[in-house]
């Protein structure tokens, strides 16, 4: 299992550590391994029978999920998968709970040593039900739950749980998201020089950091709804030497003033929100964004560029993960909610990004000159090749 790289690691017993690489395993046995097999039962028995029965193929992702449903491999295959989730959180909350004291500790010692950044919380803010009322990815108590004053629990449950179930796709910091997507900025746009960069939903801030690492002239800001995990996120950075401003703010109605950033970004976001908050964040990242200014998020692909099995594979959380605003949003078109946003259809763009910590950087920027074209079978899918869906707009 992957080593937090920062000073809130929390100490954890030989039998933890053990759990911890066990489950970390069984993840990446069913997300490659399974999910391979699911694929060949899916073309060897579920697609043929349902031709014989209709007389065509499946045509979206839902009609391959009616098709599936029944299998047995497609049985076992989600029980074993929720299972491993909920494992997940049984092997890494005991160790958090225990550490919770110290976790504090920690955070407030490097306010002394090291007071970088800043935090501005909002005691007033409502929490939107799209996280008080949803265990996310079956996170007990979602991201914003508190134990007591001063608390990081959830932020630590956060990121101490993917690094269980990324299995080392996310990278040594759990930032290869934000590593690519800024690095990519650099390579395509060298004499672009942002003043201030904006993440939204920013939990950990760990895809907010590298845009500190890449931009270090700019002022970096992450705003978020979940005070744990902010108040969890200024320690990390600090941890790290990251200056980084957090705010406890809903992205669909933020508190900054009008052309206030250069960067709006956004990273596996979007699909934790209710449909109709959409168009409010999007709009709210081209009020913020200064002219020139660039709106990118990376996100799951749209179902409409995918096969139609991808499209059913993607969507899985939706039925099956407490994810469900996520076959809402993959459904949408991203190049009409940006036109419909403010931006300039001319100005759209999409990419999939080979992932930075995959690569060398001389095989990361060859892999980016061969194309950047959606892969049906490989982006926005937590699989060894991994590659990062983006849109967005310039403004």
């Amino acid at each position: 299992m992957l080593e937090l790289k920062h000073d809130l690691r929390i100490p954890a017993t030989r039998d933890e550590k053990g759990r911890r690489n066990f489950v970390s395993g069984l993840r990446s046995f069913v997300l490659h391994d399974m999910a391979a097999g699911l694929r060949h039962v899916y073309a060897a028995d579920v697609e043929p029978r349902w031709k014989r029965r209709r007389g065509r193929a499946p045509r979206n992702g839902s009609e391959v999920h009616e098709a599936i449903r029944p299998n047995e491999y497609f049985k076992f295959y989600s029980a074993l998968r929720v299972t491993a989730q909920d494992m997940v959180y049984q092997t890494v909350r005991p160790a958090v709970e225990r550490s919770r004291e110290s976790l504090r500790e920690c955070a407030a010692g490097l306010a002394e040593r090291r007071p970088l950044g800043s935090l501005e919380l909002d005691p007033g803010l409502p929490i939107p039900r799209s996280v008080s009322a949803v265990d996310i990815h079956l996170m007990p108590g979602s991201y914003h739950s508190e134990e007591g004053p001063d608390d990081l629990t959830a932020g630590s449950i956060y990121d101490n749980r993917l690094a269980v179930s990324s299995f080392g796709l996310m990278g040594q910091n759990l930032d290869d998201i934000g590593q690519t997507v800024a690095r990519w900025l650099r390579h395509a746009r060298p004499q672009f020089a942002p003043r201030s960069i904006l993440d939204l939903g920013c939990t950990v801030g760990h895809n907010t950091g590298p845009w500190k690492d890449q931009f270090p002239d700019a002022e970096v800001h992450g705003v978020d709804v979940a005070a744990p995990c902010l108040r969890y996120a200024l320690a990390r950075a600090r941890s790290q030497g990251r200056e980084i401003h957090f705010h406890q703010m809903n992205a669909e109605s933020l508190r900054f003033a009008d052309a206030s950033f250069d960067v709006v970004f956004s990273s596996m976001f979007l699909h934790e929100i209710p449909p109709a908050g959409i168009p409010r964040i999007l709009a709210e990242a081209w009020r913020v964004l200064r002219p020139g200014g660039l709106m990118v998020h990376m996100e799951l692909p749209p179902n409409g560029a995918l096969a139609p099995f991808d499209a059913f594979y993607l969507d899985w959380d939706c039925a099956y993960n407490n994810e469900p605003f996520y076959k809402p949003y993959r459904d949408l078109d991203p190049r009409r909610i940006v036109r419909d946003a403010g931006f300039d259809p001319a100005k759209f763009f999409e990419v999939a990004l080979p992932s930075w910590g995959a690569l060398s950087p001389r095989e990361w920027r060859e892999a980016l000159r061969a194309g950047t074209a959606i892969e049906s079978g490989r982006t926005g899918r937590l699989a060894r090749g991994v590659r990062w869906y983006c849109f967005g707009a310039w403004k």
